[in-house]
């Protein structure tokens, strides 16, 4: 395993870590307590030191897996999750309010069964908190130690420039992968000059980029392949199949599974500092982490980069 260290901060990150959506079972086809918690030691056992979480996967049945999984080794984690979405039934509401985002800390910190975070992040902005409110309660929570540093998620760049006026910000995570590119243009530059952190995820496009999937597949409303994953049919899918095909041709010329191939591009890209990838199993949590072993040659990163 390789490491990056986020800037301005003590923490040195596997430049893959461990995405748990999966885990909280509901928007990805169900999942299993113990095959759960046998990948994160899967992925531990691998060098991976990062785990990303959030209340909201499972209604906090991620954060509680996760807790069950890494006792007694909470020196050997650097766990980062969230806040601000609240589910409420079936409906999911945006709160960054300063009073929420204590209640949630709480709350997972219980589940997570540790006694801080180490990254914790706004999950997605709310247009209906103030970020100087926003920031102002993160900064409170950090001077009390129940977390070591801010993180924000899904933040455009207008957003990102407000945040220095009220708090200083280790790490930035938004979707990047060979699907989804819009990050590398100013974000990420931004990121880099101002010495800010990037974690990426949807690395694997929800799991497509693994290859594993050669003809249009249909998934239920709930699940995140049909509402946030949309390159599974229709038009995405044939434009997706080309990256895909890309990757099957230099899979077989390297003797490298499509999913490392895909993470490589990634993690090697400069100011990216970690890959977040979800996985279902213990082998594809230490599949994942393989492709911190190896590195993709110049001449294929400008392949994909098309």
């Amino acid at each position: 395993m390789k490491y990056k260290k986020i800037p301005n901060t003590d923490l040195n990150v596997s430049v893959i870590s461990l995405g748990t959506w999966v885990f909280g079972g509901e928007n990805w086809g169900g999942a299993q307590e113990k095959e759960s918690i046998d990948a994160v030691l899967s992925a531990l056992d691998c060098g991976v030191n990062l785990i990303d979480t959030a209340p909201i996967y499972g209604y906090g049945t991620s954060e509680e897996i996760i807790g069950k999984a890494i006792k007694g080794k909470r020196d050997k984690v650097i766990i980062a999750t969230k806040c601000g979405l609240i589910g409420e039934g079936p409906n999911i509401k945006n709160n960054l309010k300063p009073d929420s985002i204590k209640a949630e800390l709480e709350q997972s910190l219980k589940r997570l069964q540790v006694d801080y975070i180490d990254i914790y992040q706004c999950h997605w902005p709310d247009p209906n908190t103030p970020i100087k409110e926003t920031m102002t309660a993160m900064s409170k929570l950090k001077k009390e130690g129940k977390i070591k540093y801010i993180g924000v998620s899904n933040f455009d760049l207008e957003l990102l420039k407000e945040i220095p006026h009220f708090a200083d910000i280790a790490t930035l995570q938004n979707h990047l992968s060979l699907l989804e590119r819009s990050m590398e243009k100013d974000v990420i530059p931004y990121c880099k000059e101002k010495g800010i952190g990037v974690l990426t995820y949807g690395s694997l496009g929800g799991g497509i980029l693994s290859g594993k999937y050669r003809q249009p597949k249909t998934f239920k409303s709930s699940d995140a392949r049909s509402f946030f994953y949309k390159y599974y049919a229709g038009e995405e899918f044939k434009k997706t199949s080309k990256i895909v095909n890309l990757l099957n041709e230099i899979s077989v010329e390297t003797n490298r599974p499509p999913n490392q191939i895909a993470l490589n591009w990634i993690w090697q890209k400069e100011g990216v500092t970690s890959a977040i990838v979800g996985c279902r199993n213990p082998e594809q949590a230490r599949m994942n982490a393989l492709s911190a072993t190896w590195e993709l040659s110049e001449e294929d990163i400008n392949r994909l980069n098309m």
